[in-house]
């Protein structure tokens, strides 16, 4: 499993408000086959591989696009693990910061 943070942030919008293209980009991940998860100020993706990974963040980062930003900066970081199975919960869990 491969953890990804992602942001994907629209510029020439004309509003300070970006909620509809972040929106947009979740579900173009979930259409992608990949666990999105919202946070405040990113989300985190879960993805079986990373041909997976980088399709879904493409598809996102073109939904953006696709809902009229004139301009996109789209940040990726990937922890990609192969000693152990890892998930979001799992890394949460092992700094004590996951709350079932």
């Amino acid at each position: 499993m491969i953890i990804a943070e992602l942001s994907v942030t629209p510029l020439g919008t004309g509003s300070t408000s970006v909620s509809e293209y972040v929106r947009a980009a979740i579900e173009a991940l979930r259409r992608e086959g990949v666990r999105a998860v919202p946070r405040a100020m990113a989300t985190e993706i879960e993805a079986e591989d990373l041909d997976t990974l980088l399709s879904a963040v493409k598809a996102a980062h073109e939904a953006v696009l696709a809902e009229g930003a004139e301009r996109v900066v789209t940040t990726l970081r990937i922890d990609h693990r192969l000693d152990r199975d890892a998930t979001i919960e799992s890394k949460l869990r092992s700094v004590g910061s996951y709350d079932e």
